[in-house]
C-alpha cells in the first residue's frame, strides 16, 4: 500500500537524501529511570511492610497498694504507770565517822532546816578539840615571848649593843612562832568542826523517807543515815517506752490520777526526759511536775499518767501502716501518688508516734492524698502507677 503522505512524496523525490537516525542516549540518562524505579519499588515495599506491623503498646502502670490519708479525729491518750516523788531527795550522812548514840527523828517525820536528827559519840572529838586548844594556847605564849624578844633586840640594835646577826636571828624566831600560832589556830578550828559534825543536821525542810542506820551502829563518814525528801514541788515519775518517746516533748501537758485518791485528777507538765535509756528496762525516765497538788497527795502513791498526744500546734495527724514508712536520707518519708498524673512523689513527714503496726504522722500530709502502703522499696520517684486497694485490709489494722 502506497503512502499518500508527504513522507512518501519526499522519498519518491529524485535526488533526496535519506533521513538521519536519532543520536544515542547517554549511559547516565539510561540509569536514572532504573534508579527511580528501584527507589519507588523499595518505598512501596517498606510502606506495605509498615502497614502490616503494629507498634508495641506502652507498658501498663505498675499497680501499688495505696489509700487516701484520713485525718485522725483524736488520738487515744497514752497512759503510763508512775509514782509520786519529791523533786529533790538527798541522803543525810555524818561528815565524820563514829558510833551513833542517838536518833531524834523517825520515818515519816517532818524536819526543819538546821534541826538535829542524830548524834555520834562525841568523846574522841571532844578530846581532839581540847588538845588543839591547848596547842593553840602554847603557840600563843611562844609568839608573845618571841615578840617581846624582838622588841628588846631592836632597841639594843639601835644603841649598837648587839650584832646585826643576832637581830636577824630574833626576827626569824618571831616569824617561826607566828607561823606555829597560825597553824595551831587552824588545827583548833578543824577540831571544833569535827566535834560539831558529830551532830547530824537537816539541810532543808522536808520529810524523812528512809532510815539506813540505827542507834549503836558504827558508820563511816558519808554513809547515809536518813533519806530526806525536800518540801516543795512534787513530781510524778514514769518510765517511757521507745514507741511513745517520739511523741513526747518538754512542756507537754498530762493528767495524773492517783490510786489512793479515786475521782481526783491533777494537771501536770512534762519537765524532764532522760537522755539515755535504762540498760535493763530499755525505757526512758520522765518527770512531770504536779501543778496544784492537794495536801492529801503523799509521796510514793501510785499514779496513772495520761499524755494528751495531739499535736501541740493543732495540726492534723494521720495514722498509716508501718509498712508505708520510707526514708529520704535520714528523714522519714512516704510515697504519694500524685492526683494529676498518677506518678510517685517522695514526701518527707514528721513521725509523732510509733506503734507495733502503725505510725502516726503529724506533718507532711494532706487529707485525701494517696499514700503507698506496701512495696515502698520497689518503686521510684516519677514512676507512673495505678493505685489499688489492699486485698486484705485487716492485715494493716493497728
Amino acid at each position: 500500500m502506497n503512502c499518500p503522505g508527504p513522507c512518501a512524496r519526499l522519498a519518491a523525490r529524485p535526488g533526496a537524501a535519506a533521513p538521519e537516525a536519532p543520536p544515542p542516549l547517554s549511559p547516565r540518562l539510561v540509569r536514572w529511570p532504573r534508579l527511580l524505579s528501584l527507589s519507588a519499588t523499595a518505598a512501596i515495599a517498606l510502606l506495605i511492610a509498615g502497614c502490616g506491623r503494629n507498634e508495641p503498646p506502652p507498658p501498663a502502670p505498675r499497680p501499688v497498694v495505696a489509700m487516701p490519708a484520713h485525718a485522725d479525729e483524736r488520738l487515744p491518750a497514752w497512759t503510763l504507770p508512775g509514782e509520786v516523788q519529791a523533786r529533790y531527795s538527798t541522803p543525810l550522812s555524818f561528815r565524820v565517822s563514829g558510833k551513833i548514840i542517838e536518833r531524834q527523828v523517825r520515818l515519816g517525820d517532818a524536819v526543819a532546816p538546821g534541826q538535829i536528827v542524830a548524834r555520834l559519840d562525841p568523846a574522841d572529838a571532844a578530846k581532839n578539840a581540847a588538845s588543839a586548844r591547848a596547842q593553840l594556847t602554847a603557840a600563843q605564849h611562844q609568839l608573845d615571848y618571841a615578840r617581846q624578844q624582838l622588841d628588846r633586840d631592836r632597841a639594843q640594835a639601835r644603841e649598837n649593843l648587839i650584832a646585826a646577826t643576832q637581830l636577824e636571828q630574833t626576827r626569824n624566831a618571831y616569824a617561826a612562832a607566828l607561823a606555829q600560832r597560825d597553824q595551831a589556830q587552824q588545827q583548833a578550828a578543824l577540831a571544833a568542826d569535827q566535834l560539831k559534825y558529830t551532830a547530824l543536821q537537816a539541810d532543808h525542810a522536808g520529810v524523812i523517807t528512809a532510815e539506813q542506820a540505827d542507834t549503836g551502829q558504827n558508820v563511816a563518814a558519808g554513809e547515809p543515815v536518813y533519806s530526806l525528801a525536800w518540801s516543795g514541788d512534787i513530781d510524778a515519775i514514769c518510765d517511757v517506752p521507745e514507741s511513745v518517746l517520739a511523741g513526747l516533748s518538754i512542756g507537754q501537758r498530762a493528767s495524773v490520777s492517783l490510786g489512793p485518791l479515786p475521782g481526783q485528777t491533777f494537771a501536770a507538765v512534762l519537765r524532764e526526759i532522760a537522755p539515755a535509756a535504762d540498760p535493763q528496762s530499755r525505757t526512758y525516765r520522765a518527770k512531770l511536775t504536779l501543778e496544784a497538788p492537794t495536801p492529801d497527795v503523799r509521796l510514793g502513791m501510785t499514779a496513772n499518767i495520761s499524755f494528751d498526744n495531739r499535736s501541740g500546734e493543732g495540726l492534723a495527724t494521720y495514722t498509716v501502716p508501718a509498712t508505708a514508712l520510707f526514708h529520704d536520707g535520714s528523714a522519714p518519708a512516704v510515697w504519694i501518688v500524685k492526683a494529676g498524673d498518677d506518678t510517685l512523689e517522695l514526701r518527707r513527714v514528721e513521725v509523732l508516734r510509733y506503734d507495733a503496726r502503725t505510725v502516726t504522722l503529724s506533718k507532711g500530709l494532706q487529707a485525701g492524698e494517696r499514700v503507698v502502703w506496701q512495696g515502698v522499696h520497689a518503686v521510684a520517684a516519677g514512676e507512673k502507677v495505678r493505685a489499688v486497694p489492699p486485698l486484705h485490709p485487716e492485715d494493716f489494722a493497728s
